[in-house]
């Protein structure tokens, strides 16, 4: 099985490198190979995406990424910044389907901004559609206004759109996974403003013809957002669109401590996936050894699950984390009194060890 390795940018190295370190010390064969993307594609081949990357990519059974971005490249072309790597990753490989579980483990629960009694027990799903919306939709630009109270002047401009093709595979997926869980689905939109969403609204509807073992609820995403910090432990399973899914994800990521606890999974119509922790580069802190390499470990565990077909390897990582926050160990960003605070390869080296 090979895997692609793209370590990216700020932190993303140093919380890959804990990641390889603990699917080595599974004991399974697998091959990893490295490549440059993001701001270190650019640096090294001109481009966020190099082509030998997105060929390795292609090739891989898995890809595992770190992550992209770095402030010193925000006065490039916006196509050869950082962050297009990502969308021409999601782009060439596929990936519509975006899962992030925010779960929040109970030695964690004071690390919540919010109430231990609200969020105590939190197991929730994010499944963000990841092609489509106002992130790839065309027309897109800066022209001249054409009409209105400010004809004439410049006006910047996207299109979210989304195919019936679209809607219906990504809820597909939403349902499923419902299936496997609690049997509850709410979907996101913002039906009462925008055309775009009523037609998701409508297809996400017909859909749910197919799945009438789960119970569907239909959510302005104003109110999700707002529910999400009132009472998050009333979803299960959540499907949205592209950009509100990104918002919303990040929403949530807090409800479990930090963002730093956060994995993810990208995945095509085959289960093929990028994997990847939902934070970004966090430029400010690369280098000093102090960043959370608990998601991206929790990535590599869902890209054996999912695409790799090796839940038991993914059960003996998820353990091993349980294990490593149950023993009081605590990267800084979601370190508390009483607890022991601990570098970035310090736990990993944890993690490993718990591993057995």
């Amino acid at each position: 099985m090979k895997i692609a390795i793209l370590p990216g940018d700020g932190i993303g190295p140093e919380i890959t490198a804990q990641a390889v370190k603990v699917l080595n010390a599974l004991g399974e064969s697998f091959e990893l190979e490295s490549a440059e993307v993001g701001g270190a594609g650019y640096a090294a081949h001109g481009h966020p995406l190099p082509q030998g990357t997105l060929a390795l990519a292609k090739a891989a059974d898995a890809v595992l990424l770190g992550a992209v971005g770095d402030f010193k490249y925000d006065s490039l072309e916006r196509s050869l910044r950082p962050e297009q790597a990502i969308l021409g990753l999601r782009k060439e490989l596929g990936l519509f389907a975006n899962l992030r579980p925010a779960i929040l483990y109970p030695e964690l629960a004071g690390a919540s901004t919010l109430k231990p009694e609200v969020v105590s027990g939190l197991d929730i799903l994010i499944i963000r559609e990841l092609t489509g919306d106002v992130y790839f939709g065309k027309p897109r630009g800066v022209r001249e206004c054409p009409d209105g109270p400010f004809a004439g002047q410049r006006e910047g401009f996207d299109t979210m759109r989304y195919a019936e093709g679209e809607i219906r595979r990504i809820a597909h997926v939403a349902f499923q996974a419902a299936r496997k869980r609690n049997r509850r689905l709410t979907s996101i939109d913002k039906a009462n403003v925008l055309e775009t969403f009523q037609f998701w609204r409508d297809i996400v509807t017909d859909v749910h013809k197919e799945y009438q073992d789960v119970e569907l609820e239909h959510m302005y995403i104003d109110n999700a957002a707002m529910q999400l910090v009132r009472a998050p432990k009333k979803f299960d399973v959540l499907v949205t669109g592209n950009m509100f899914g990104d918002i919303l994800s990040d929403e949530a990521a807090m409800l479990t401590g930090s963002i730093g606890m956060l994995p993810s999974a990208s995945l095509d119509v085959n289960n093929k996936g990028l994997y990847e922790p939902s934070h970004g580069s966090a430029p400010d802190i690369a280098g000093k050894g102090i960043a959370n390499p608990l998601a991206t470990i929790l990535s590599a565990a869902m890209m054996l699950r999912f695409t790799l077909g090796k839940a038991e390897q993914a059960d003996r990582i998820d353990n091993a984390v349980k294990k490593v926050l149950a023993q009081g160990l605590r990267t800084p960003d979601i370190y508390e009194e009483g607890t022991t605070k601990v570098g970035t390869e310090q736990m990993g080296d944890a993690v490993v060890k718990a591993l057995g």
